[in-house]
């Protein structure tokens, strides 16, 4: 597993969160599912595909939902950045391994697998939704083709109430991309403080794309302070840019500073090649000076006091 896939993972894969999630988006905001009820099991499968290979698929976080020993559902999160044209093909490859899982374990048990997919684009989903819309099917075929509808949730195309019905560190991440839609980039940082810092100024690294967010965290880190909430990391951000600009500034400065000494130099050399007795064409050659150098030599000569 990529060392990105396993970070974008890690802040959902906490059991307060994904049961908020769930909570939230399945639930209408009640709280249904408690933290100790959700077991995690494996998100990675294998199947053989025409090739007779043997492959594997892994969804991004699953846990099962059970209440006092009894399993009551399977329930698995799916992370998009991007539109997948084959996300309803992909959704039916986790649910049947899991059905299969079901088939072929030791206890009779049977319960229903749910997949959610949270789709972080800044424009609505408009990839297929269901089977159906994934396939080329003729039309005296449709009616034999059975259909599977995917669940998509635009997270930065939730309402106000919706996001604030989160009780987790997600309420931070829904609130950031409903922002950065609803006011054209802009974001303005609440207090709500975080619980999981790092698994969620990582993962708002790697979906929005922008390092400085686990860097504002490294930094406090190195500093033995401590990143509370948004309005911390955003003060390290501006804070950790004017130093960048900074810097840039000095490292210009001294490059510049180191360019004009060697003109000058040249000019130097350039001017005792002609006392010498050189010719222009020689002094210039000597000294390595451009036709635009030589033009400031002889007009630096021609001020000189």
């Amino acid at each position: 597993m990529g060392q990105k896939d396993s970070i974008e993972k890690l802040l959902e894969d906490y059991n307060d969160v994904f049961a908020d999630i769930i909570d939230v988006l399945l639930f209408d905001g009640k709280e249904v599912i408690q933290e100790e009820d959700l077991v995690d099991v494996r998100t990675r499968s294998q199947y053989k595909a025409d090739d007779a290979l043997l492959h594997e698929q892994e969804r991004d976080v699953a846990k099962l939902w059970k209440s006092r020993n009894v399993c009551i559902a399977l329930i698995g999160i799916e992370n998009q950045t991007q539109i997948d044209n084959d996300m309803p093909l992909r959704v039916i490859g986790y649910d049947g391994a899991s059905y299969r899982s079901q088939i072929l374990g030791k206890n009779e048990e049977r319960y229903p697998v749910i997949t959610l997919i949270l789709y972080y684009g800044d424009k609505p989903w408009s990839g297929p939704k269901s089977l159906h819309e994934s396939l080329n099917i003729p039309e005296g075929l449709r009616k034999y083709v059975n259909d599977y509808p995917i669940r998509i949730v635009n997270i930065s195309y939730l309402t106000e109430e919706q996001v604030s019905e989160f009780q987790s560190d997600f309420q931070i991440i829904a609130d950031y991309f409903v922002q950065k839609r609803v006011n054209h980039g802009e974001y303005i940082p609440g207090n709500q403080e975080f619980r999981h810092t790092d698994a969620v100024l990582k993962f708002l690294d790697i979906f929005t794309s922008d390092e400085r967010f686990s860097e504002a965290a490294e930094s406090a880190r190195k500093n033995g302070e401590e990143v509370r909430n948004m309005c911390d990391v955003l003060d390290r951000v501006e804070n950790r840019g004017l130093e960048k600009g900074l810097e840039k500034g000095l490292e210009e400065g001294l490059e510049k500073g180191r360019a004009e000494g060697e003109l000058n130099k040249g000019i130097i050399v350039f001017r005792n090649m002609l006392k010498r007795g050189f010719s222009i064409a020689e002094a210039q050659a000597i000294a390595e000076l451009t036709d635009d150098e030589v033009a400031l030599a002889e007009a630096k000569s021609q001020n000189k006091c």
